[in-house]
């Protein structure tokens, strides 16, 4: 249950695509040198395995391995063990190239949206994209497109995070869920070897609220496919205003962000804000070039003048958040605006590490 409220505001139908002004981006780590090189090597390596330019999903694949947040996120998701990181990084690369989910046409899971069953708005305290999700709300019946139309939801929830943030907030809410409506271990069980797999240290927080007691066989059915980290993120029903400004919190949840839902106008101001193509690719939106990704790859220590060429990623994040592995944790100055190679939404703080790099 949600413990307290905040005064409901005005309704609105805009979305929240920036943080709150004076959000200082947390957690950020710095690696020791051993683990920089280990990060090295593996962009290195990535580069032996990666797609020719005349293949049509190398610029695709190309931005997500021009992110500043790919490499070590693998890193730290095998705890340094290199030999692993190469094996799951290559697993995502294959599986990347045969699901394209960057790539995902807006109009193919459209049809998914129309009741607000998963929708991305708002930020948590620390700067993490919150993604929504109302089982309650189910429109379609099970398919393979169900489980795309979330990964597609995970892909803007990378595209709306803010430099230095790499981790996401999903909350989950059980309220009118039913047995039919709730999806099944199958689906879920493939949702969480996704999520797990194939977006390694993006979950932040998993938040369930009005979790109804029939429903508590479907968590003992999903608990083996859950691995230890992905569980130590889960809470039920926390008193979501310690996570979440009021008004970044939906007023469903106790917070004073009165939100609309308007399917056609919501749908709109998302795929604006991703700059998303009617056929799944980018509009060009940023202004990221090849010496913004160098200049977050100087805020980690890494060596880029071995790289190979890339393309302009899609963004540079460059903090890191981890249940595992032994990266130091450092207290950041904040500034405003100041954001390197992204646009800051407006006074969102970014950080300034020991050496004097902005990140």
């Amino acid at each position: 249950m949600v413990k307290a409220e905040a005064e409901k505001g005005a309704t609105t139908q805009t979305v929240l695509t920036s943080p709150e002004p004076g959000t200082v981006i947390h957690p950020v780590y710095s690696y020791t040198n051993e683990q920089q090189k280990m990060i090295e090597d593996l962009r290195k390596f990535t580069s032996t395995i990666a797609l020719p330019p005349s293949d049509p999903y190398y610029p695709s694949e190309q931005r997500w391995l021009s992110r500043a947040d790919t490499h070590p996120r693998y890193m730290r998701a095998t705890k340094w063990n290199y030999a692993d990181s190469e094996k799951r990084i290559k697993a995502t690369m294959e599986w990347r190239r045969d699901f394209q989910p960057d790539l995902i046409p807006p109009d193919e899971v459209k049809i998914e949206s129309e009741t607000g069953k998963i929708i991305l708005n708002g930020f948590d305290k620390d700067g993490r994209p919150i993604l929504y999700m109302r089982p309650g709300r189910e429109n379609t019946e099970r398919s393979p497109r169900q489980v795309r139309h979330l990964v597609w939801w995970l892909e803007r929830a990378k595209d709306l995070q803010p430099a230095g943030q790499e981790s996401i907030v999903i909350l989950v809410d059980y309220k009118s869920c039913t047995l039919r409506t709730n999806p099944s271990v199958s689906v879920a069980s493939k949702v969480l070897h996704i999520l797990q797999d194939h977006y390694p240290e993006t979950l932040g927080r998993a938040l369930i609220t009005n979790l109804p007691f029939i429903l508590n066989f479907f968590y003992k059915g999903i608990s083996p496919f859950l691995d230890p980290v992905t569980r130590d993120k889960m809470r039920f029903n926390p008193n979501l205003l310690d996570l979440i400004d009021a008004n970044q919190l939906d007023t469903d949840f106790g917070g004073s962000y009165n939100f609309e839902f308007e399917p056609h106008s919501y749908w709109d101001q998302i795929v604006k804000a991703c700059g998303i193509a009617p056929d799944g690719s980018r509009v060009s939106t940023s202004t990221n070039t090849e010496s913004d990704l160098s200049a977050s790859l100087k805020a980690l220590n890494l060596d880029t003048s071995s790289r190979e060429p890339c393309l302009s990623s899609s963004s540079s994040d460059s903090g890191v958040e981890s249940d595992s592995g032994p990266v130091t944790p450092i207290t950041p100055r904040s500034v405003k605006n100041s954001m390197s190679g992204r646009k800051a939404p407006n006074g969102v703080e970014t950080h300034i590490l020991e050496d004097g790099t902005t990140i």
